[in-house]
């Protein structure tokens, strides 16, 4: 048995010298494999849109990629912070929360500005059936490596590490899946894009209390 003197030491010497920079090493490579891989489905699966050239030259193209850029900053910095112990979030969610309602105070400013025959195209677009799903699907390869990265580190507040991670994995997903979807009305990615954004963040606040228990 293990004598009180021992246990101090043991204590205060830690059990286990910690890694630098273990945290970003983790997420650099999950993010990085992560992204590869949900590239490298929509490339096979979807491909990019034949446009694109002509399609960015529209400001409106690079307001789609900024949504869902937007969303994953603020995800990545939740995600990091769930990671720790003890983190407080801070304004991070209101970082998270600022470009969602931005895009729907601007998909309503749209809606309302256009001719009532026009507003259920610019809602619905030609791709809301499966649109949200797709963003889900090409999420999987980074939702499974940032559960994996978080897995190895210390989150606390299970549920919500979890949330996170998805909603990262999502918004990652939509990023890439804006080079690929032609839709570029904002009443469109304020409900569309936002719908599947958070399937897998659903997803990760139901497994994440199972899956990142430690």
């Amino acid at each position: 048995m293990m004598k009180t003197d021992e246990l101090i030491t043991m204590l205060a010497r830690g059990a286990d010298a910690a890694e630098p920079h273990a945290l970003q090493r983790r997420y650099v490579i999950a993010l990085g494999w992560g992204a590869f891989g949900t590239t490298l489905l929509m490339a096979i699966v979807l491909g990019v849109r034949p446009d694109i050239a002509e399609a960015a030259r529209l400001p409106m193209f690079w307001m789609k990629l900024a949504f869902p850029a937007a969303l994953l900053a603020g995800a990545l910095l939740a995600t990091v912070r769930l990671s720790r112990p003890g983190m407080r979030l801070g304004r991070v969610p209101a970082a998270i929360a600022a470009p969602v309602l931005a895009i729907w105070l601007f998909a309503a400013i749209v809606l309302l500005g256009a001719a009532p025959a026009e507003r259920p195209t610019l809602f619905f677009g030609d791709t809301w059936v499966y649109c949200p799903f797709i963003i889900a699907a090409l999420s999987v390869p980074l939702f499974g490596a940032l559960m994996w990265a978080m897995k190895g580190l210390a989150p606390t507040r299970l549920a919500l590490a979890g949330a996170s991670a998805g909603l990262l994995a999502g918004a990652g997903s939509a990023l890439i899946y804006s080079l690929h979807c032609t839709e570029m009305a904002v009443p469109f990615l304020g409900f569309w894009y936002v719908l599947g954004m958070s399937i897998p963040a659903a997803v990760g606040a139901a497994i994440g209390p199972s899956v990142l228990r430690w």
